[in-house]
């Protein structure tokens, strides 16, 4: 496998307030990565350092070895984040986002809007209903009427429709009952194994996000703490006792 994503010494702030600490990791192609956290750790910053939406302090990040965001000498430049969509990145934003006045179709045309074949985007839907069976059954439908367990379906198939490389999850079981979060994993490692797209999860739920994972991270207070394969964090005695509930 080779590395994917590159996260090198990273740092953020809000104001005087650092959210990102020097933060350095990496996503290897092919896998399914988590990383775990309290509320407030600075997990959602790091995504959204990833994609553009918060400038970077210091360091840099590197998607398929080239620059997305370095910050040297004070300035940052980053690619905007519009066009890492071309570049194979798409993200899932914590509390879904989904256009609720548009239909379930409607928010599916929007995840392809730089696909200019129409033809592919049509293809690309029909997979996506075969794949979410509810969608297909409720395509005419507008998406406020869709509950959060489908509507963070229609989420992932928003994403999806780019044909992504990277995908990218805040928090996709936030708010939702256990059994529809465990289908909604299910759902993406079928994603990751099926349609060879690799994925970073950041999710409070460090059971079933390490279980579904091949490597995982802990955040605390804007820091890196642990780094190891999931099977071995889902073992260590410290994320046990934080984090498991043990």
């Amino acid at each position: 496998m080779s590395e994917l994503l590159k996260i090198d010494n990273i740092s953020v702030s809000y104001g005087n307030i650092a959210a990102l600490k020097g933060v350095s990791m990496s996503v290897q192609e092919g896998e399914i990565v988590s990383l775990i956290g309290a509320n407030g750790a600075g997990k959602s910053t790091l995504l959204k350092s990833i994609v553009g939406l918060e400038p970077l302090k210091e360091g840099s990040i590197s998607f398929k070895g080239e620059l997305l965001g370095q910050a040297t000498g004070g300035h940052y430049k980053g690619v905007p984040t519009n066009l890492l969509v071309r570049k194979g990145v798409a993200l899932v934003p914590e509390g879904r986002r989904v256009f609720a006045d548009l239909t379930i179709e409607e928010n599916l045309d929007m995840g392809a809007f730089m696909v200019r074949e129409e033809a592919v985007v049509q293809q690309r839907k029909e997979e996506m209903y075969e794949f979410f069976p509810i969608l297909g059954n409720r395509r005419k439908q507008k998406s406020r009427s869709l509950s959060g367990g489908e509507q963070q379906m229609l989420a992932v198939a928003r994403a999806l429709m780019s044909n992504p490389t990277l995908l990218l999850l805040d928090e996709p079981g936030l708010g939702l009952a256990p059994l529809i979060v465990q289908d909604i994993f299910n759902k993406l490692t079928i994603i990751n194994r099926e349609n060879k797209v690799t994925i970073f999860i950041v999710e409070q739920n460090a059971r079933l996000a390490l279980k579904s994972s091949d490597m995982g991270y802990v955040m605390e207070n804007g820091k890196i703490v642990l780094a190891d394969k999931a099977s071995s964090l889902l073992k260590n005695a410290q994320v046990r006792a934080a984090y498991l509930g043990e």
